[in-house]
């Protein structure tokens, strides 16, 4: 039995020699960009570079003055209000509408079409839409004030301490339709008897959800957060196109002050360190995830 193994080993290994032939130039190319990219970033963030890369280590320095300024300290601040309350309400309501859609209702593609729309839009043009729609002389609040409720105020584009907020709004129009559609497929794909025997045994529709349902679900959720979570973390130009981090620096992020530092203000070193800052937040919760989902998962199997 070991003798057959052993010789079914490099059948094993021959097998579509072709295609992992032919992928040997996209991985290749995929080390070399992505990989080396980010070996560079890391090796030049201990320089002082400017306008161009050069080799002028300075230690430590610009990590010390990276957490020394209160705009990376915002830009933190928000990135985490913003991507906690995104991840909860985009699993909240997309799971709701999900959930709604699964009831075999009327007009389910007309429904699905719209909830899914604001997606196919870009960044900017959702930006800007809600810019319009959260601007106080002729958005939400002008339009209510003139049925009378005169001392209504809706602000939040301009009011730094819940400018996020105005941001998250925009951010779930946007994506929320995405989330909807993907627990939707997850839900299309329970088996029917198995809300047939829930509804013998008399189990609430809200038990079934929660108790049978969404820990079959687990693959799907997983899948969502990995892509909530992406679009979170490089989330840019959506707070360009609706406040260009203002007012001041109060809806300041990651990756504008990345991109800011970069390439207005000629400081790459600084740049660099930012992004290196963001890419080991992202490891630190990325690579213990992923080894208890797949290696660990590999290993109980």
């Amino acid at each position: 039995m070991t003798g057959q193994a052993q010789a079914g080993r490099p059948n094993k290994l021959l097998r579509n020699l072709n295609a992992k032939i032919a992928s040997i130039p996209m991985i290749l190319t995929a080390l070399l960009i992505f990989l080396g990219g980010t070996l560079w970033t890391v090796f030049y963030s201990f320089t002082n570079s400017k306008l161009l890369p050069r080799l002028s280590f300075v230690g430590l320095d610009q990590y010390e003055r990276l957490w020394a300024a209160p705009r990376w300290i915002t830009a933190i601040e928000n990135l985490a209000v913003y991507g906690i309350l995104s991840l909860i309400f985009s699993l909240v309501i997309g799971f709701l509408l999900a959930a709604l859609m699964d009831q075999k209702i009327r007009f389910e593609n007309t429904f699905r079409t719209i909830f899914l729309y604001p997606f196919a839009l870009s960044f900017i043009v959702t930006g800007l839409v809600w810019q319009w729609i959260l601007n106080p002389e002729f958005g939400v609040q002008a339009v209510v004030r003139s049925l009378g409720w005169t001392s209504f105020t809706f602000n939040p584009l301009y009011t730094p301490s819940i400018v996020i907020y105005g941001i998250l709004i925009a951010a779930l129009w946007q994506g929320t339709g995405l989330v909807m559609c993907l627990m939707l497929a997850g839900l299309r794909g329970i088996d029917e008897d198995i809300w047939k025997a829930a509804r013998v045994d008399g189990i609430p529709m809200w038990k079934t959800y929660l108790f049978i349902v969404i820990p079959m679900m687990r693959p799907v959720f997983i899948t969502t957060l990995v892509i909530i979570a992406s679009g979170i973390v490089k989330v840019y130009d959506l707070v360009v196109a609706q406040t260009s981090g203002g007012p001041g620096i109060s809806s300041e992020v990651p990756a504008k002050y990345v991109y800011d530092y970069m390439f207005q203000a000629q400081n790459l070193g600084q740049g660099f360190a930012a992004s290196t800052m963001m890419l080991i937040t992202v490891a630190i919760i990325i690579v213990p995830w992923a080894y208890l989902e797949f290696g660990g998962g590999r290993k109980r199997g």
